[in-house]
């Protein structure tokens, strides 16, 4: 064994104490509990290295160390490989999942089973609508002058928007309103249903120029992304002991309310078997600069849907979060992309 493969299995040992402990972990712990193969006094050689090359530190004037950014991202990085979860656990994670009732359903009882199996906070994002299509739509009068537009997609997302028109509309006039819009739309990526649309109205006759107008306004909004509406969350609470002063627990808690800034980490996964791991001042948000950030894209095929994600402290448990992350994030690509 090489001298830096002997000094991260010192680094390892220090992760897995602090991440079990949440105590600076000395040299003398690390050959009490750890099978490294060395003396205490290579050990502590190995720790002064680790020091010096801004792996590990020194939080106080103790003979205690732990683990740096720089530290648990070389950790994260020589994962050989993420350990998969048991039979049992997938069993227990499909047969959970697969209760759902329907998109909302899944999305709530995936963020809530992610927050548990890890105990940190959890988010789950909605499919993209970029990545949509329109499966249906449906119009349904609700009165004279109200129509109820349905947009529903290959994804189970179901917008509707209510629609009030300037005249009375009967059952003859909704039912050609529905085929004309539906013969536009449907079996459409929804940016280009909206562009299919758009211009409906200029080509209606004049006595259904206005109602076809309203109808079209409504119908845009349905097509188009409404980031405040996108992620669910869960687990807030699993994290409120888990940082070390009150600044950094308030951070994490204003990124998790300020959704925009998940939704941009969000954004770097490419493919649904994506995952990315975004340690402490890696996180271009200062308020997650004590914080880490586990996230996995979920989809079908190498089409990417959506992503979900874990935050907690730095000093987290990488690979198991890591192996949840990837195994609900399997599931909730096979149930959408089903649906």
């Amino acid at each position: 064994m090489s001298a830096d493969d002997r000094r991260f299995d010192v680094l390892r040992a220090i992760v897995a104490d602090y991440v079990a402990t949440h105590e600076p972990v000395g040299s003398k712990n690390l050959v009490e509990r750890h099978r490294l193969g060395v003396s205490s006094a290579t050990i502590r050689n190995d720790m002064a290295i680790l020091e010096d090359e801004g792996y590990i530190a020194q939080p106080h004037t103790s003979a205690g160390r732990i683990p740096t950014d720089k530290g648990y991202r070389l950790f994260v990085d020589r994962l050989s490989q993420v350990k998969p979860l048991s039979a049992g656990e997938r069993k227990a994670i499909q047969s959970f999942l697969s209760e759902a009732v329907d998109l909302d359903d899944v999305l709530r009882r995936s963020v809530r089973l992610l927050a548990q199996l890890t105990h940190q906070a959890a988010v789950v994002q909605y499919p993209t609508l970029t990545q949509s299509v329109v499966r249906h739509i449906e119009l349904v009068g609700l009165a004279p002058r109200r129509l109820l537009a349905v947009v529903i997609t290959d994804t189970g997302r179901v917008e509707q928007r209510i629609v009030e028109t300037p005249e009375p509309v009967d059952a003859e006039a909704v039912s050609a309103l529905r085929r004309l819009v539906a013969e536009h739309v449907t079996d459409r990526r929804l940016a280009d249903a909206a562009e299919a649309i758009r211009d409906l109205p200029e080509a209606a006759e004049p006595h259904e120029r206005q109602v076809l107008t309203d109808l079209v306004a409504a119908l845009l909004e349905t097509l188009v992304e409404h980031p405040e509406e996108r992620l669910v969350l869960s687990g807030t609470s699993n994290i409120t002991g888990g940082f070390a002063d009150w600044p950094s627990l308030r951070g994490v808690l204003e990124a998790l309310d300020e959704q925009v800034t998940l939704l941009k980490l969000l954004a770097v996964l490419e493919h649904p078997a994506a995952m990315r791991v975004s340690i402490g001042e890696e996180n271009d948000d200062a308020n997650l600069s004590a914080s880490s950030l586990v996230a996995g894209g979920y989809g079908s095929g190498q089409v990417l849907m959506g992503g979900l994600a874990v935050v907690g402290p730095t000093r987290m448990d990488y690979p198991g979060t890591m192996a949840a992350v990837r195994a609900v994030a399997q599931y909730v690509g096979e149930i959408v992309a089903g649906r």
